[in-house]
């Protein structure tokens, strides 16, 4: 059994909607299991990210950067990174804002650097540009073709019916992703000592 543990802080409720998203994709892989900590519980449920065998960040995309409030949580990481408590753990990020670009790849940049600050090994989105021909669609899994992570686009002026159907897609596949990794991570010791 592993554990997927989604860290992230949601502004207007369109990161949290993705956050589950990641969630549900997590569950769906017999073996794992996924919870879900808003960045204000962080400090509180310190030990359950100790625990977990994978870490997922989320964080809007606000000014080209993730938020002040995930900032927080990123400084607050750092008395993990003294003890090394997140080493070896997976780890993996995911953005949204409502700009198509919006400069959310520098986002994921932040999210992996923090990740590799604590020895973790990134798990990147492992799927291919998706509406990027004229054969391509708006209901294409990662059409916003990002690499590092997953990426959404949210209209400013809408709620969460605001994200695509396909993003939450993408999102699934990503939890899916990180947890099928994080078993065979959990497994790779025991293939080497037989």
């Amino acid at each position: 059994m592993v554990s997927v543990a989604i860290v992230y802080h949601s502004g207007f409720g369109h990161t949290q909607a993705l956050a589950e998203a990641v969630a549900a994709g997590a569950r769906a892989v017999p073996g794992a299991t996924a919870s879900l900590i808003p960045v204000a519980d962080a400090e509180a449920r310190g030990a359950e990210l100790d625990a977990a065998d994978a870490i997922v960040f989320g964080s809007p995309t606000y000014m080209g950067s993730a938020s002040a409030e995930f900032a927080r949580f990123k400084d607050w990481t750092s008395k993990r990174w003294m003890s090394g408590a997140w080493k070896n753990k997976l780890a993996a990020g995911f953005t949204a804002s409502a700009s198509w670009n919006g400069d959310k790849q520098n986002t994921l940049t932040q999210l992996m650097t923090l990740a590799m600050q604590h020895g973790m090994l990134w798990v990147g989105l492992g799927l291919p540009p998706g509406y990027n021909s004229s054969k391509g669609s708006n209901d294409d899994l990662n059409r916003l073709g990002a690499f590092l992570g997953a990426m959404a686009q949210a209209n400013a002026d809408q709620g969460v019916e605001g994200i695509a159907a396909s993003d939450f897609k993408t999102f699934e596949a990503l939890g899916r992703r990180v947890a099928e990794a994080a078993l065979r991570w959990q497994a790779a010791p025991l293939a080497q000592a037989a």
